[in-house]
């Protein structure tokens, strides 16, 4: 599994950082920063929770 991030949609709200802070980050310039972009499967459903709660559908999972 991987994480994508549309670094040009993202709208730095935070959504996803608040729901799985070990893989997500926003920075300072309101960009987020995916933490680890190759997590483990074990991981899938609160990745996928966080992918779901951005707004701007700037996050997906591939694999």
């Amino acid at each position: 599994m991987k994480i994508v991030a549309a670094l040009d949609t993202c709208e730095g709200l935070g959504m996803c950082e608040a729901m799985a802070p070990d893989f997500f980050e926003v920075g300072d310039d309101g960009v987020v920063e995916v933490l680890d972009d190759s997590p483990g499967e074990e991981h899938r459903t609160d990745l996928a929770a966080a992918v779901d709660a951005c707004p701007v559908l700037a996050l997906t999972l591939q694999g």
